[in-house]
């Protein structure tokens, strides 16, 4: 049986990327809004659903139909097979379901598996709310009275210090690198702050900017703190690393000020009394006292891209990751979800919401100020990076709270189920971008983990599976699109991050059938730093693709690589596996300011999207000759910068490398370093020409580029 998708498509020719770039845009800056059913749980990388919808309506529309009115139209894709082998957060098994088909959606980590889940099948909210109140009886007075003052009020935040003992003189060094704990997001606008005496730690109200204070016991408070940097200097002057005084040992934490809701609404900040103090120390003896079938982490950290330095600052088991106030609390909830009684999937969604909530609630969290959400979460930088004055939350919170397993209920699960049964897109109309309802099917499938039980089942239906995607059970032929997010050579390690919340999900068993190995490390991992490893897993999957697509079937997916040597390995291990690549489309990719893309050389906001199709179908690649594929590249680009989409250097040099490293590898060449230097000059060059505005059908680098010797790699054509 031959795919629906047609040949060619409008993905392949006439791809609305300047649409798609403008409804990404809006989206991208608040996903948690425009697509919150894959928005339960942290998963990095998450793609723009509307860019996703896009791409999938495209491939299926021939070229001289309209892809952007197939966009923003009822498309009914009943029967349709959609296959994604890297699936994250499932952003294209929710955009297959809202469009009729039927998503085949694996990841080798189950902690993506989870949040897929949660994406895609139904909640009964009467249900989802009977066992949210009974976690809730069954928790919440005693994870209350440990976050609360003496004369009775709720302590919304604990702020605490790490401190190291001077080597040289043994002396107590507070690592605060400033006084100022907490400010305004805006403090040009609002300049109150609070700020702490690093002596006795007092707690006064003052200025964001301010040269010089008087603490309450006399003490002279300057704005600047014992540490910067890695560096540290005690009270009696000696400086010293501050890796060096850890001694083998974690740093010691010291509460210094709350955060307290009154009665009245208001917010109070006050410093830490001998009463708080005793009540963390009954934290400790409440958590020596669990008993051994309480819900904790599990586990040791291994080494790796992401938890090196953790490792390096001591943190060593996952419960490492926690003080004893929060071990205990945490565990008080998740023990209640575990002994939820059925139904299944709303005890699921709230052990994907718990585990969502950790997050927020440990070591690695710190505070961003007043007029934000408070908690900046412990992913901000996309490794384990340790605070030296972390933040501590109350877990189950109040409707003041940031981060709170109370709040996070209503901002993901009520938000997520709403948007299930009744699916928005953002579409755009004569006035801008709307928010419209009414072009997409509601999410209601049901969930199985075989291909047996995938064509067996009738009504809307989605396989989800932890599975490595180099060996599966779906049959030859079986698949008729495509389309995915494969990761990245290097940057964040996923597997690494997603061991933080394995760590706790192992106990809580969300459903039957969660992986209960101590890691969600694989072998079969794409994401590898080396580019041989990262290009021999990613063939492996490439060539099971092609073995399940059928005839005249289109895989399709995004992909921004900052080295060059990436994309040679995606480029390779495609024609390895027998596909050829019939076009690169650049369009809006993850937020412009994504921490992975802003801290390149060269900052981006498009990804490529990288079409391909199997040889033995008979596919090529479209363009002739180098000049063609340069300027095809470029025409794109133009396109977009003309639409008015921001067009960066990364972006130029990244499209430009793929799509005549794509030709190059259609004709046979061997891209070796003199043939991907030569590209690279030309993508230099392009950058260059694009940013001066003198791009054309058939753009003229000048001599400089082809002087370098690409050109003369070009084979003879016919």
């Amino acid at each position: 049986m031959t795919s629906i998708v047609p040949a060619p498509s409008s993905l392949e020719s006439a791809f609305p990327a300047a649409m798609l770039s403008a409804v990404g845009t809006k989206e991208s800056w608040r996903k948690e809004v425009h697509r919150p059913a894959t928005s339960t749980h942290k998963w990095w990388a998450k793609r723009l659903g509307t860019v996703f919808r896009g791409i999938i309506t495209s491939a299926v529309t021939a070229e001289d139909a309209d892809a952007m009115e197939a966009y923003m139209s009822r498309l009914d894709l009943t029967g349709v097979v959609v296959l994604d082998p890297f699936s994250g957060s499932g952003v294209t098994g929710v955009e297959v379901l809202k469009l009729g088909g039927r998503p085949v959606c694996f990841d080798i980590n189950p902690v993506a598996t989870l949040v897929q889940r949660q994406a895609m099948q139904p909640w009964n909210l009467r249900d989802l709310t009977a066992a949210y109140r009974a976690v809730e009886n069954s928790c919440r007075e005693d994870v209350d009275r440990l976050h609360r003052t003496e004369d009775g009020r709720t302590v919304l935040y604990y702020f605490w210090v790490a401190t190291v003992a001077c080597p040289h003189c043994s002396e107590p060094v507070r690592l605060f690198d400033s006084p100022v704990f907490s400010k305004n997001a805006y403090p040009k606008r609002v300049p109150k702050a609070q700020i702490v005496c690093p002596q006795c730690l007092a707690v006064k109200e003052s200025r964001y900017d301010f040269d010089i204070e008087t603490c309450a016991n006399g003490h002279t408070v300057t704005p600047a703190g014992a540490a910067r940097g890695q560096v540290a200097n005690c009270p009696r002057g000696h400086s010293f690393k501050t890796m060096s005084a850890l001694d083998e040992a974690r740093p010691e934490y010291e509460m210094y000020a709350k955060m307290i809701a009154n009665p009245d609404g208001s917010k109070v900040y006050e410093a830490i009394t001998d009463w708080d103090r005793a009540l963390y120390a009954e934290c400790v003896d409440l958590l020596e006292d669990l008993p051994d079938s309480a819900v904790l982490p599990r586990g040791e950290l291994a080494r790796g891209n992401n938890t090196d330095q953790a490792l390096k600052w001591n943190f060593r088991q996952w419960r490492d990751f926690f003080n004893a106030r929060q071990l205990v609390s945490l565990s008080l909830i998740a023990t209640a979800i575990r002994d939820l009684p059925g139904p299944p999937a709303e005890r699921e969604a709230l052990s994907a919401l718990f585990s969502g909530t950790l997050e927020f609630n440990n070591l690695f969290t710190s505070f961003k100020g007043e007029g934000t959400g408070a908690v900046r979460h412990m992913f901000s930088h996309h490794i384990l990076k340790p605070e030296r004055t972390p933040l501590e939350a109350h877990p189950w919170g109040t409707s003041q709270s940031s981060g709170a397993f109370s709040t996070l209920y209503k901002s993901r699960l009520e938000r997520a189920h709403e948007y299930k049964t009744k699916p928005a897109d953002l579409v755009v109309d004569g006035v801008g971008i709307s928010r419209v309802t009414g072009l997409s099917k509601p999410l209601s499938a049901t969930i199985v983990d075989s291909w047996e039980a995938f064509v067996s089942t009738t009504g809307q239906t989605a396989y989800v599976g932890t599975k490595n995607s180099a060996d599966t059970d779906l049959p030859d032929g079986s698949v008729d699109l495509i389309v995915t997010d494969p990761p990245y050579m290097d940057n964040v390690h996923y597997a690494e991050l997603a061991d933080f919340f394995h760590a706790w999900l192992q106990a809580i068993h969300p459903y039957a059938g969660y992986d209960q190995s101590t890691t969600t490390r694989r072998a079969g991992e794409v994401q590898n730093a080396d580019p041989d490893e990262f290009g021999k897993a990613i063939e492996a999957v490439w060539t099971e693709c092609a073995r399940v697509l059928k005839p005249g079937g289109l895989l399709a997916f995004t992909f921004h690589q900052a080295r060059i040597s990436g994309w040679v390995q995606v480029v390779e291990s495609l024609r390895r596996s027998g596909l050829v690549v019939t076009a690169v489309q650049p369009v809006k990719g993850e937020m412009t300011t994504s921490i992975v893309k802003a801290g390149s050389r060269e900052p981006s906001n498009l990804d490529s999207v990288v079409v391909c199709r199997r040889v033995v179908d008979g596919a090529t690649n479209p363009n002739g000759s180098l000049e063609e594929a340069l300027a095809t590249a470029l025409r794109e680009l133009s396109g977009l910068r003309g639409a008015g989409v921001d067009v960066g250097a990364g972006d130029v040099r990244s499209v430009v490398r793929g799509s005549l490293l794509a030709y190059l590898a259609s004709t046979g060449a061997q891209l070796d370093d003199v043939v991907t230097a030569n590209v690279d000059e030309v993508a230099t060059q392009a950058i260059a020409t694009l940013h001066n505005q003198y791009v054309s059908a058939s753009p003229n680098l000048g001599p400089a580029a082809w002087q370098a010797g690409l050109l003369s790699l070009d084979p003879p054509m016919g």
